[in-house]
C-alpha cells in the first residue's frame, strides 16, 4: 500500500489553495481530482468576482476568510502576474424603500472590517455610470474580478514546486478512519494511506464523506443544490463596474458582471434542483431576467439576452431555510485524527480560497 502525508480531495481552486498552503509547510501533498482537469467544477462556473467581504454576518467564517482572502489574492495575482482588475462595484437601490437597506449594507460590512464603501446620490452614481438607473447606491471600490483558471494554475504551480503532486481521473470511492491513518481506496480499488486528509470535493463532499468509514454522519450536513444560469449580453457593456441590485434571499439578485476581455453577462439566478449535474441554461429562463435587469438598466433591448452557461452552489441549506457558513470541521469537532471537511463552499470561495488554504493548515497542524 502506498503512503502519504497529506491528500486533499478535490482539484478545484479551494482545494489547491489548501493543497499549496499545506506544501509550503514542509508537507508532502498529493491532490486526487476525480475530472480529467483541474477547476471543472464551481470554480469554473462562477463570475470570477473578487468579492470584499460586504454582506455576511460579523463574525462567521464567510465574512473572516473573504476580507482576509481578498487582501491575500490581490496580492497573489500581483505578484504572480494573474490577470485581474480592481474594477469595483454599484449596489444600487432602484426604489426609496431600498435605501435603507444601503445603509444596513453599509453596517454590515463595516463591522466586518470594509471600511471603503461610500454612498452615492443617484447623480453621482448616474456621474460614475451614465446608463445606470437608480435612486442611490454604495460604491465598492475593493471589488474586483480575476481569471480564475490563472490562479488555479499558479496555485498548482507552487503545489508542485514545493513537492506535492497533482492525480487526475481518480475519484475516491471509500475511505477507512483509524487512529493513525485514513485509508483512502480508489474506484480501481487501489488503496492510499495519510495521515492527514482533506474532503474538498466541493458538491460532492457530502456525498464522499458519508463514504468514509469511522466519521459519524451525524457531522454530514444535507446536499442542496442551487443552480445559478447566466445569460450574456450581446454587444458593448453599458457598464465599466459590477452592477448589483440589492441582495435577495438566497442570492445577489441579477447583477452584471464583466469579464477581463469585457463581455458583460447577467446573472446568476436562483434555481433549486435534484442534480449537480443539471447544466443545462433553459433559454426560456432569461425572460425573466428582462424585467430585473430594467429595474437598473431601463436601455436594455429585448433579443439581447444569449443563453450562456451555469454553475452550481453547493448548499448545506434547503430552500426554506436562512444561508448558512461555511462549514469547516477538522478533528476538534468530529474527532477523526488527520481528516477535515470541507461543505458548503459557495461564495466567496473563490476569494476566500487562499486564506481558506491557511486556516485549514492550522486545523492540522505543524508538519
Amino acid at each position: 500500500m502506498e503512503q502519504t502525508d497529506c491528500v486533499v480531495i478535490g482539484a478545484g481552486v479551494v482545494g489547491l489553495a489548501i493543497a499549496r498552503a499545506l506544501a509550503v509547510q514542509g508537507r508532502e501533498v498529493m491532490v486526487l481530482e476525480a475530472a480529467d482537469a483541474i477547476g471543472t467544477g464551481t470554480s469554473s462556473r462562477n463570475s470570477e468576482v473578487i468579492h470584499a467581504g460586504i454582506y455576511y454576518p460579523q463574525g462567521s467564517l464567510k465574512a473572516s476568510l473573504c476580507v482576509a482572502g481578498k487582501g491575500l489574492l490581490y496580492d497573489y495575482c500581483a505578484q504572480r502576474g494573474i490577470n485581474h482588475s480592481r474594477c469595483g462595484k454599484l449596489i444600487v437601490a432602484t426604489c426609496v424603500e431600498q435605501v435603507t437597506q444601503l445603509r444596513a449594507i453599509i453596517g454590515k460590512a463595516a463591522a466586518n472590517g470594509v471600511n471603503d464603501l461610500v454612498v452615492l446620490t443617484r447623480a453621482q452614481a448616474r456621474a460614475l455610470e451614465p446608463q445606470l438607473e437608480c435612486v442611490a447606491a454604495v460604491h465598492s471600490p475593493s471589488t474586483g474580478i480575476v481569471d480564475s483558471h490563472a490562479l488555479m494554475l499558479a496555485l498548482q504551480g507552487d503545489l508542485e514546486n514545493a513537492g506535492g503532486i497533482v492525480v487526475l481521473n481518480t475519484p475516491v470511492a471509500q475511505a477507512y478512519c483509524a487512529q493513525d491513518a485514513i485509508v483512502l481506496v480508489a474506484n480501481d480499488g487501489t488503496e492510499l494511506r495519510a495521515r492527514s486528509v482533506v474532503n474538498s470535493a466541493g458538491l460532492h463532499a457530502q456525498a464522499l464523506a458519508r463514504r468514509f468509514d469511522g466519521l459519524d454522519v451525524r457531522f454530514v450536513p444535507p446536499s442542496h443544490f442551487a443552480k445559478g444560469n447566466y445569460f450574456i449580453l450581446s454587444g458593448r457593456s453599458p457598464f465599466n463596474r459590477l452592477i448589483y441590485p440589492v441582495p435577495e434571499a438566497a442570492g445577489l439578485g441579477v447583477h452584471l458582471t464583466v469579464d477581463l476581455g469585457g463581455q458583460a453577462k447577467f446573472g446568476p439566478d436562483v434555481q433549486w434542483v435534484d442534480s449537480p449535474d443539471d447544466l443545462v441554461v433553459e433559454p426560456a429562463r432569461g425572460e425573466a431576467f428582462y424585467g430585473e435587469v430594467r429595474k437598473y438598466w431601463p436601455a436594455l433591448q429585448d433579443g439581447s439576452l444569449l443563453p450562456g452557461y451555469a454553475g452550481m452552489r453547493p448548499k448545506i441549506q434547503s430552500p426554506d431555510e436562512l444561508p448558512k457558513d461555511f462549514l469547516i470541521q477538522g478533528p476538534a469537532v468530529h474527532g477523526v485524527p488527520g481528516l477535515v471537511n470541507l461543505f458548503g463552499i459557495e461564495s466567496p470561495g473563490l476569494t476566500s480560497s487562499l486564506a481558506i488554504g491557511n486556516h485549514v493548515a492550522r486545523l492540522l497542524g505543524p508538519a
